[in-house]
């Protein structure tokens, strides 16, 4: 929809690691069709690429995440020592301080909810308040893979590990419809061909993730090579948990509209496939706004 008649949106954007570059893709088309989003909550990757784009910088951090060459993306590992997670995740907060610099949530021109999760009282947390970037690495905190956040007698992790899809911060805002973008679909990812540049990069980064789990898989030492690992059922653990947790919070808060991301698209830690991920959320906002424009509905 295009003009002045375009709703004006509350956008969830929900967890799933690497899969969360299509919320790019999403809000490209969405804003090419001239739709305003007037307020964002998401978790995990979710509250990222929505913090990004709160403060102005999802075009910047685009540009950044599809140059990356194998030697940046190795420069950006600081592997960690301690055992609560693989990666520390300073030098990716550096970049970030970069792009977004000391930028507080309630001087945001959008309304923005980042969700992360209190292990120590197993509650949700929403950060609506305060520094930005600090609320985002609270939120993106996966398990296993980045070392969980201490503040206020709080252990902090993923979002997504209690809400993947948290549509509630947004209850309040003075928007004409809700859409949400889950990340656990179960249709197969539109077949895409990368440009044969961005092919021999991810070729590339490819090595570089695995070494990756390589290392994360001897944090938990094991002799039997082949063996599925801890560290892969963790990962596939906490999918599954959040593909259940799904269904459960879109019964209490179901949103206008979702858009449906293929878990097949990419695997949750697949970060060196951002070409792909961006463009699959594109075609599939783009077929869905299609349906509702069609249907002469008028909203998504």
């Amino acid at each position: 929809m295009k003009g002045k008649s375009s709703p004006r949106l509350s956008l969830v954007l929900g967890s799933g690691g690497a899969r969360g570059y299509a919320h790019i893709g999403v809000i490209e088309e969405l804003e090419a069709r001239g739709y305003e989003i007037v307020c964002i909550s998401g978790a995990s990757m979710g509250a990222l690429i929505g913090g990004l784009h709160a403060c102005g910088k999802l075009r910047d951090y685009k540009e950044w995440v599809l140059g990356l060459d194998a030697l940046d993306v190795a420069a950006l590992l600081d592997f960690s020592w301690d055992q609560r997670g693989v990666v520390r995740g300073e030098k990716v907060m550096k970049k970030l301080r970069e792009l977004i610099g000391k930028t507080r949530i309630e001087e945001l021109s959008i309304d923005y909810t980042a969700v992360a999760t209190d292990l120590n009282r197993n509650r949700e947390v929403w950060f609506r308040e305060g520094d930005l970037l600090d609320a985002i690495r609270a939120s993106i905190s996966i398990p296993t893979f980045f070392t969980p956040v201490e503040r206020d007698e709080m252990l902090l992790v993923d979002g997504g590990v209690l809400n993947p899809l948290p549509v509630a911060p947004t209850m309040s805002s003075r928007s004409d419809l809700t859409l949400a973008v889950s990340l656990f679909g179960e249709a197969e990812a539109p077949k895409l061909k990368p440009p044969r540049k961005v092919q021999q990069r991810e070729s590339r980064l490819q090595e570089i993730a695995d070494e990756i789990f390589d290392r994360a898989r001897q944090w938990f030492d094991s002799d039997n090579e082949g063996e599925i690992h801890l560290f892969d059922i963790v990962d596939r653990t906490i999918d599954s948990m959040q593909k259940t947790l799904l269904g459960y919070r879109l019964g209490g808060y179901p949103p206008d509209g979702i858009i449906e991301i293929p878990e097949s698209v990419c695997s949750a830690l697949d970060f060196h496939k951002a070409w792909e991920v961006i463009e699959t959320g594109r075609i599939l906002a783009r077929e869905f706004l299609d349906r509702g424009e069609q249907k002469g509905s008028g909203k998504p």
